[in-house]
């Protein structure tokens, strides 16, 4: 995958196959749905109408999911969308839905951070910190040079996000080895 930053094209021909315009190559449903899973947006284009088929076919993806069992939705999630497309909240629902999943992934990133450094999240943290290199700094009378803080260094937080990034290449590849497994 070239650029991360623009929708992965993805070109459905009239013989229904989807083509990836970047590796030029054809993909399956379950290739998309390893894209999607590893961070990458995807638009799925049919070749002929121009028309967009990206919403179709991730839901397609939910659908083939829940019929392996993998339940993606709850009973009751299914049962109030199919309701949502015959009331008047049809106009409130995908609003609310993007609002929850955003909410999700806020606070999936803040937990995240909590597991990299669990005491940050401790409170008076901060403080407790600043007590520790003031008392050091007086108990040495100034002999011994103030380091700075490793969490205020941007060595430290090119580390982190390093290790941040590799510790979610290692879930997609694992994520991937599991769905590979429910085959």
């Amino acid at each position: 995958m070239a650029d991360n930053t623009s929708p992965l094209l993805i070109k459905r021909y009239a013989s229904r196959r989807l083509y990836n315009t970047e590796t030029s190559d054809y993909v399956t449903l379950e290739d998309i749905a390893r894209f999607i899973r590893a961070g990458r947006e995807v638009q799925i284009i049919d070749l002929k109408s121009g028309d967009d088929l990206t919403r179709q076919y991730l839901l397609q993806i939910i659908a083939e999911h829940e019929s392996r069992g993998e339940n993606v939705l709850p009973l009751g999630v299914l049962t109030d969308l199919v309701r949502s497309y015959t009331s008047q909240a049809q106009s409130v629902v995908p609003q609310f839905l993007a609002m929850s999943f955003d909410m999700l992934r806020d606070r999936q990133s803040k937990v995240m951070e909590n597991v990299m450094n669990p005491m940050s999240a401790m409170p008076g943290y901060e403080a407790m910190r600043a007590q520790q290199r003031a008392f050091i700094q007086a108990m040495t009378g100034g002999m011994i040079p103030q380091t700075p803080d490793p969490d205020d260094t941007e060595n430290e937080a090119s580390a982190d996000k390093d290790e941040l990034r590799d510790i979610r290449a290692q879930l997609a590849e694992m994520q991937e080895k599991l769905s590979k497994l429910g085959k």
